[in-house]
């Protein structure tokens, strides 16, 4: 499938919060549609404008074929990929985005401090590799 029409989580690679939301999300992804990328792949630099990219956060985007989710809308959109329990908090989404971008970005800003950064990116094992796109 072309990575414009695909389900692609894009991630800080260093970040031990992002590193540990993608292993949550590959456990839980049943159906095996999400894919994922770090921020400044090669397929994120395909897909997202240059010039759009110093406006976006730089924890996790979701690049739902075609559109682009970020922030809170990000994290929503991706918990509506997996199975119940889990998909039940999808009902966040009732919270009004400026309260839940407020929480986000304020964790995303903590990020590092409180869950540390890695020295490399992760590498996925060999059966996950088919899930990771350069």
């Amino acid at each position: 499938m072309p990575p414009e029409k695909s389900k692609i989580v894009f991630f800080d690679g260093v970040c031990h919060l992002c590193m540990g939301s993608v292993q949550f999300l590959l456990k839980r992804n049943r159906k095996e549609n999400l894919y994922f990328s770090a921020i400044g792949s090669e397929v994120f630099c395909s897909l997202i404008p240059k010039d759009m990219v110093p406006k976006l956060p730089d924890s996790i985007l979701y690049w739902k074929e075609g559109k682009l989710y970020l922030e809170s809308d990000a994290i929503l959109q991706l918990i509506r990929e997996l199975k119940f329990p889990w998909f039940l908090l999808f009902g966040l989404i009732l919270i009004p985005r400026f309260l839940r971008n407020f929480v986000y970005r304020w964790i995303a800003k903590h990020r590092y401090s409180w869950f540390g950064k890695a020295e490399v990116c992760m590498m996925p094992t060999p059966n996950l590799r088919k899930r990771f796109l350069d």
